[in-house]
């Protein structure tokens, strides 16, 4: 059935004096659950979906239709481009699922809808039910905690985190430097199975790499010098919970295997210990790395990409969502502020929507603490964002002078990683002498600051970002 037919009301449903007691059929789900027809009307609601969409009365919503009670919308999903699971549902008699923005008297939420069909004897597809489970690690409004956001490449990103959180599955985060991964792994942590147990945190790049069978694996007293007493690793510190291994891509090659055999098997040995150790952990990594361009260069080893990339996820960078760039903003301010209460102007988000963001929400948390700082607090105006005003200095490329020049004033449009070189030279001049000062106003390990600044054009790396 298409939805056009759904929308005609020509359904096989049979007489409401003819279900079963739908009431009953809803009272069953502590969440809140619809009956519906295949027009999207409401014929029954529980308790719970009462009190968060339509009041304290049945009589509210009854006859209502569901994209108008849940969505705030003049028509179904489907004519917004949001998924439509119930026209699905209507079409194929097997249960749908999609993730959507509801609207409830807490305001706006993100909720995993489930449509279930009821095929009669006769074979009828129809009514259904509709039950809808709040999702609590992000939210499409202002937050203090969490992942903030509403544009369509980051509500795919959260289907994909949606989906892969429950099961057991290794999950890979890619994306650019500064675009939350971390956040994103604690999130998949607090809707798994293992949400009870650690989060265990392992920035890659910071193990050195005589030490890294100690970190990880732990080691017993008198097992080298300088073991005075038994230290446990970061695998067993991970057991019963989720083992995030940040910047994967910078585990030398040839510890790699020895991290990939204790993957596999789901033990270890402590350094200077001959038993074996059994460990049970979710494994979450995350890279801003080509893995695949490093495996046909032979830096890393197939077998451990395949066994730590079950699961892809790419996050979005920040230009990739300018529509969410003033919500993560006023966001942040909550964090960054705590007590005190910051607005951003409209101006100031204005100007925030034009600027790239190579360092992604990263750089845009330093320019917003940088802003509080300079504000005194209140109102953040265009002003107290000086890098990027075009009244302040030094002043950073910004497209919005691009959109508005005439063909001929046109400049070549820089490459992303052109960009983010040109910027770091310009960090660069702030931080001349002082490298892990840099490196931290970057949000980077040291290690990747040095491995960006080789990387460097000469042109730049003398002094001109304009050649």
């Amino acid at each position: 059935m298409t939805l056009e037919e759904a929308l005609s009301g020509d359904d096989r449903e049979r007489p409401m004096s003819e279900q079963p007691d739908s009431q009953n059929l809803l009272n069953c789900h502590p969440e809140p659950a619809l009956l519906l027809d295949r027009a999207f009307r409401i014929l029954a609601a529980n308790r719970p979906y009462l009190e968060n969409y339509g009041g304290n009365k049945t009589g509210a919503v009854i006859g209502a239709f569901c994209f108008a009670t849940s969505h705030h919308l003049d028509q179904p999903c489907a004519h917004h481009n949001h998924p439509c699971p119930l026209a699905r549902a209507a079409e194929t008699g097997v249960p749908q699922r999609a993730l959507h923005i509801h609207h409830t008297r807490r305001g706006a939420l993100y909720v995993h809808v489930e449509i279930l069909p009821i095929v009669g004897d006769d074979g009828a597809i129809g009514p259904f039910v509709e039950i809808i489970r709040p999702i609590t690690f992000a939210s499409p409004q202002p937050s203090a905690t969490g992942l903030v956001g509403s544009s369509p490449t980051f509500v795919t990103m959260l289907d994909m985190i949606h989906r892969v959180a429950p099961k057991p599955f290794p999950v890979l985060l890619l994306g650019e430097t500064g675009t939350g991964k971390e956040l994103v792994a604690r999130a998949i942590h607090g809707a798994s199975r293992q949400s009870k147990g650690p989060f265990v945190p392992v920035e890659c790049s910071e193990l050195a790499e005589n030490l890294f069978e100690s970190e990880l694996f732990g080691h017993k007293r008198g097992a080298f010098t300088g073991a005075v007493a038994d230290k446990p690793g970061l695998l067993e510190t991970a057991h019963g919970g989720t083992l995030f291994l940040d910047e994967v891509g910078e585990i030398p090659l040839q510890q790699q295997v020895k991290l990939l055999r204790a993957l596999e098997t789901l033990s270890f040995r402590q350094v200077g210990e001959t038993k074996s150790r059994l460990v049970d952990f979710r494994l979450i990594s995350a890279t801003n790395q080509d893995l695949k361009g490093m495996m046909d260069a032979g830096t890393f080893r197939p077998d451990l990409y395949y066994r730590i990339s079950a699961f892809p996820i790419q996050l979005p960078p920040l230009r990739e969502r300018v529509s969410d760039i003033p919500l993560v903003a006023c966001s942040l301010l909550e964090r960054i502020t705590l007590d005190k209460r910051v607005t951003l102007s409209q101006a100031a988000a204005a100007l925030l929507k034009h600027y790239p963001f190579p360092g992604n929400v990263r750089e845009l948390q330093n320019m917003l603490e940088r802003a509080f700082l300079l504000s005194g607090g209140g109102l953040l105006l265009p002003e107290h964002f000086p890098d990027i005003s075009p009244n302040g200095s030094p002043p950073l490329p910004q497209p919005e002078n691009q959109l508005t020049q005439t063909p001929a004033e046109e400049e070549p449009i820089l490459s992303l990683k052109e960009v983010e070189q040109r910027y770091l030279i310009q960090a660069l001049a702030r931080y001349p002498n002082d490298r892990q000062a840099l490196a931290d106003q970057l949000g980077i390990s040291l290690r990747t600051l040095f491995r960006k600044l080789e990387a460097l054009p000469s042109s730049l790396r003398n002094g001109d970002p304009k050649q």
